[in-house]
């Protein structure tokens, strides 16, 4: 009996084993076509599912299906069907016929690998209206150029550049290993590459490399004059310290034209080149921003042309130009005289206060004068823009529902009943309903002229973010020169070499960290909320849906 039991359990291993080898077999097999398997079930489902959108016709014998397409590829739509028809030997052919709808189309914006990016930051704020114009090639130029004025260092935009060409020429490989990073990174190299580019650009104007100046040309500034010891002029600071304070009121101290490209490196080693940087961005940055948010008001004059809304042109456009260039543009008009006139500092009227003096129609103080004229011109402006409020306020007023023009005398009766209505008989009564809307009319249009005549100054001011980090990174790699690389660059012992090598490892791994990543990521978030809030929000509504046609790529990258 015994016997027989260890004869029948080593037929059983047996059988277990080979069991488990047969399983083993048959899993690895399967394993090797699992993915394949994947992907045609998923296709399959795609496929069923869009047929079950479709209709059957009273024969029972054909299909129809009513889809979105864009005009430029119907016939490649129709020459799919006749091809997909002969493939599947029927003897009817497909037809294809446009009908109208009353239906809102999708939006659907073609793309390659190149634009895609861009075109993703601008549905990430909302998908464009139909035939709303789309900001995404002008944000190739604009986005690309902010983030280079807060980034401007041609030493990091040429690592950024680099690391972003390493991207663009293995994508391939990247894309494989299956990171949500690194698949960032991909999809992005793209907007990567060109804010490089722009921030090498930017760089040289600033004429700032690893918080250092090129001298290409040579300097155009003489310092020769600052050391005349019985002048005027004797530059006190540079004899006691050895600091280098430049002072553009010295006659003789330009020995030429100016510096031929960007910066002058003398200012690299001033005293004060941190004042002299400080007011120059400053200035620069409500110079662009003005520029930027007028170039988003101009675009939104595309839109109304093309839906040919001309009422909006007439009551919302131009006053809309009109309110901003009597204020800002007079702003930008302001600072490029002052550059443009030679002026003592002392003397030379701040720009701000002057602003704010125009606004409150403040002329008592002295030092506010920079032209003749001043006074009439900036009363005119003001006085201009003020009008331009109850222009806009009151612009849609004057139309009913209807579309027909109203006195304004029925504007404020339309006002005063549906007042009335909501207070004693609410909105059931149809009655009222005409004169309900014409309150929400009057409420929207309140809160669009409020909302545009304080967001241009809070607009205005957000774009001073250019003037903040672009000071915060040059001050930081400044700070980081100073601190770290240029203290073993100054040890002249035995064991300066190892230390110099010690020292530009953790010169290199604080750049790429702190400069490239941290700086490099927060210029990236204010360009992107600048293009968003500051320059979107004048043209540009998002409120439409995206067309999303069957797309087998895009269902086999899904998890």
């Amino acid at each position: 009996m015994r016997t027989n039991a260890n004869t029948r359990i080593e037929d059983l291993r047996l059988v277990l084993k080979r069991t488990e080898e047969f399983r083993t077999t048959a899993l690895t097999a399967a394993a090797a076509n699992l993915q394949e398997w994947t992907t045609k079930v998923k296709k399959m489902k795609a496929i069923y599912y869009t047929l079950n959108l479709c209709n059957i016709d009273i024969t029972q014998k054909l299909i129809v299906a009513e889809i979105w397409c864009p005009v430029s590829d119907l016939n490649s739509v129709h020459t799919a069907l006749i091809h997909g028809s002969e493939q599947s030997g029927s003897s009817l052919s497909p037809v294809v016929n446009r009908i109208q709808t009353q239906q809102t189309p999708p939006t659907f914006n073609r793309v390659n690998s190149f634009t895609s990016g861009f075109q993703s930051i601008i549905d990430a704020y909302g998908v464009g209206n139909y035939q709303e114009i789309n900001p995404a090639p002008y944000t190739m130029v604009t986005f690309p150029f902010l983030f280079a004025v807060m980034f401007g260092d041609c030493g990091h935009g040429l690592v950024m550049t680099l690391l972003a060409l390493w991207l663009i020429l293995h994508q391939e490989h990247f894309r494989k290993l299956k990171n949500e990073l690194i698949d960032m990174l991909v999809d992005g190299r793209y907007i990567i590459f060109l804010m490089g580019l722009f921030s090498i650009y930017t760089g040289l104007i600033y004429n700032d490399c690893f918080s250092k100046s090129f001298n290409v040309f040579g300097s155009s500034w003489s310092v020769r004059p600052m050391f005349h010891p019985h002048g005027p002029w004797t530059n006190d600071t540079l004899h006691d310290s050895g600091h280098l304070h430049l002072d553009p009121r010295v006659s003789g101290v330009y020995s030429g034209n100016p510096y031929p490209f960007g910066v002058d490196p003398i200012w690299n080693i001033a005293s004060n080149k941190l004042s002299f940087l400080n007011s120059y961005k400053m200035k620069m940055s409500v110079i662009m921003g003005v520029a930027h948010m007028l170039f988003g008001v101009t675009l939104s004059l595309v839109n109304y042309i093309f839906f040919r809304n001309l009422k909006d042109v007439a009551l919302q456009f131009i006053p809309e130009v009109i309110f901003m260039l009597s204020l800002f543009g007079y702003l930008i008009f302001l600072i490029l005289y002052k550059w443009c006139v030679v002026m003592k500092s002392e003397s030379a009227p701040s720009i701000l206060l002057l602003f704010i003096n125009m606004i409150l129609f403040d002329y008592s103080s002295e030092g506010t004068v920079l032209y003749r004229t001043q006074k009439p011109v900036q009363i005119f402006l003001v006085v201009v823009a003020v009008l331009m409020v109850p222009w806009l306020l009151f612009n849609n007023a004057f139309y009913n529902p209807f579309g027909l023009p109203t006195s304004p005398a029925h504007c404020f009766y339309q006002v005063f009943i549906s007042t009335v209505s909501l207070i004693f008989f609410g909105v059931k009564k149809a009655f009222f309903s005409l004169q309900v809307s014409m309150g929400d009319i009057f409420v929207y249009q309140g809160i669009h002229t409020i909302e545009y005549c304080l967001g241009c100054i809070s607009n205005t001011a957000s774009y001073l973010r250019l003037w903040a980090l672009s000071l915060a990174h040059a001050e930081l790699s400044e700070v980081l020169w100073k601190m770290v690389l240029q203290v073993a660059l100054r040890v002249t012992s035995g064991m300066g070499s190892v230390l110099l090598a010690v020292t530009f490892a953790a010169f290199a791994v604080l750049t790429v960290t702190i400069l490239l990543v941290m700086e490099g990521l927060s210029a990236f978030l204010h360009a992107l909320r600048l293009h968003w809030v500051e320059f979107q929000n004048k043209f540009y509504k998002g409120s439409g849906y995206k067309f999303t046609p069957l797309s087998f790529d895009r269902m086999r990258d899904m998890p």
